[in-house]
Parts: C-alpha cells; sequence; structure tokens
C-alpha cells in the first residue's frame, strides 16, 4: 500500500519508518527542525535491536505530496488533528481512507465531519521522539499492537489490508469491528499522562492515575459507553509488547511527558482529561480530578516548565486551593 503519515513524531515517525522498510511505499508530513532533519539526512529509526537511517520522503504540507495514496494515517496529537484535516480536505481525494493512529476518541469524529471513510486504531506501541531527525521504538521484536476497525463500527476491505501492511511491518494488528471499545480502554489508560507528564513519579503518582481512572470509568458508564475491562486488555497484550531501552535513548515518559520534554508549548490533555471532562459536564457527573489534570497539564506546556517537576503532594493541594 501506499501511505501518508500526517504527523511523524514517535508514533507516526516510527510506524512510517517500518511500513517504508517493510517495503510499502510511505511519505511523512512533518515540521520544523524535524523536518529539515529528515529533508537532509532521512529518518533515523532505532530500536532495541538496532539503529538505521531510511531515506523516506517528507514534506510540510499534504499538498506537497506528488502522487495520490492508498490511506493517510493521522498521527499528530488531538490538538492539532483539525488543522490537519482541513488541510488533508483541501488536497486529496474525498473518498482516501483516513485511519486515526492516535489517542483519544474525538479524532474519528472530526475526520468523519470531513472524509467518509474513517477508521479507528488503537495505540500500543511505546515510542519516543525527542531528537529531529530520530524516532525510537522500545519494544522488539513485535514493535506494538496496532488493532483497528472502520468508525464507528465494523470491518472492511480496507481495514483488513491496512492491518496486513502493518503485520508486514512487524505489529500485532487485527481488525476488530468493536475498535471504539478499546479505544475506550486506551483513553483510561491515558488519562494518566497529564500526571506523567507533570509530577515527580513516585507511589503518590500511581494513586493519582487511579483516582482520575475511577472517576472516568464513572463517566462512561453515565454516558453508557461501553470499553473494553483492563482484564480484556491485559490479555490482548500479553506479552507482546517487550519495553526495552534503546542504547542512548531510554524511555524517558509517555507521548504527553516528552511534549513537555520538548517544549512543544502545547499538549493534549484537553482531547484526554478533557475527554472525561465534557463527558462529564454532558451527563451530570463531576470530574474535578481530571479537570484539575488537564488545567495543570496545559498551564506545564503553557510556561514551559520542565517534566516530571511537580511532587504529586503539591498537586493535590493545587487541587483543593
Amino acid at each position: 500500500m501506499r501511505f501518508l503519515v500526517y504527523g511523524a513524531g514517535a508514533v507516526g515517525g516510527a510506524a512510517g519508518a517500518l511500513l517504508h522498510a517493510s517495503g510499502h511505499e510511505t511519505v511523512l508530513l512533518a515540521r520544523g527542525a524535524h523536518l529539515a532533519a529528515i529533508q537532509r539526512q532521512g529518518l533515523t529509526l532505532a530500536t532495541p535491536e538496532d539503529t538505521r537511517t531510511l531515506p523516506i520522503a517528507a514534506y510540510a504540507d499534504p499538498a506537497e505530496v506528488p502522487h495520490p495514496v492508498d490511506a493517510v494515517l493521522l498521527a499528530m496529537k488531538g490538538n492539532d488533528t483539525e488543522a490537519a484535516l482541513r488541510a488533508l480536505a483541501a488536497t486529496v481525494d474525498p473518498a482516501t481512507p483516513v485511519a486515526c493512529l492516535q489517542n483519544g476518541v474525538a479524532n474519528e469524529r472530526a475526520a468523519l465531519r470531513l472524509f467518509p471513510n474513517v477508521y479507528a486504531i488503537c495505540v500500543a506501541f511505546p515510542a519516543t521522539h525527542l531528537e529531529p531527525g530520530v524516532v525510537v521504538a522500545h519494544s522488539a521484536p513485535t514493535p506494538g499492537i496496532l488493532d483497528l476497525g472502520r468508525y464507528p463500527y465494523g470491518v472492511d476491505e480496507v481495514a483488513q489490508r491496512i492491518a496486513g501492511a502493518l503485520r508486514d511491518a512487524g505489529f500485532a494488528a487485527s481488525p476488530r469491528p468493536d475498535v471504539m471499545r478499546w479505544k475506550y480502554r486506551k483513553l483510561l489508560v491515558n488519562l494518566s499522562n497529564a500526571v506523567d507528564a507533570v509530577c515527580v513519579r513516585d507511589e503518590a503518582t500511581a494513586e493519582l492515575g487511579e483516582l482520575l481512572r475511577a472517576e472516568a470509568v464513572a463517566v462512561l458508564d453515565a454516558a453508557g459507553i461501553d470499553h473494553a475491562s483492563a482484564e480484556e486488555d491485559r490479555l490482548r497484550r500479553g506479552d507482546t509488547i517487550r519495553r526495552q531501552d534503546v542504547p542512548g535513548t531510554p524511555r524517558g515518559g509517555s507521548s504527553s511527558w516528552q511534549s513537555l520534554a520538548r517544549g512543544t508549548g502545547s499538549i493534549e490533555a484537553d482531547y484526554l482529561n478533557g475527554e472525561i471532562v465534557l463527558l462529564g459536564r454532558l451527563h451530570g457527573v463531576a470530574t474535578p480530578y481530571n479537570e484539575h489534570a488537564r488545567r495543570v497539564a496545559n498551564l506545564f506546556a503553557r510556561q514551559g516548565r520542565p517534566p516530571a517537576s511537580l511532587p504529586a503532594a503539591q498537586w493535590r493541594t493545587l487541587l483543593t486551593s
């Protein structure tokens, strides 16, 4: 297949590199110093097994891509999705399949406003992007699990083809008609990203993550939204993902932690914790922990504060102040 990976950060860049290496023609969309480095010297992919630099075509805008593609993989943070979709809709055939290789559950609905053929991918793929021109995949021999299905429900030939391409690239990838159940489970897991990003890591930090998830489960239950259970998730993952340090690039933290580490000035908390806050407001369930996590993560991003620098006790004090 011919892929356009829109957002060549940790997940998008590493997935694009692995698709390219497996023989699927892949084009990347990136920005800033990262784009300049890829255009100058290729994209470097580091894994626990090896490090290689791949000559992948990269552009700043979808209008620059010189040929049609079979599918677009959206891989930017949720806070950048709307702008990316507008740029994409101005240039590609509207029938082009668009697959959301993203955390959160709002991207697919946004894509469906502009594109009729939308696919959801549940991402379990430990990857890091901190240096321009370099992405790191931390699991081997299987880099991650990328199950997918048509949005809002179902599996079709395109989903089967994308899953096959992802398997060619080394991923565990199963077509799932109920993929959004799994994306809501992943959302519950990702709620602790905001705490991981801002708080010093200790037992108290882990407790905050549990509070965020308990609050969110109450919200999903009130909204009538089904989600895969923690046990289902544990069984699906099994021992497929084996996180390992890559020489010179230890796994620093979540995607939100990486946003603070790179000083991007933005973070995806509005589309993770903020999704729970929105649903809570719609269904009359209070969400003080997730609202606080959202606010503090955004504050750290705006102020350029370093990741993992706020004691968990101080996080709680700010909640009650």
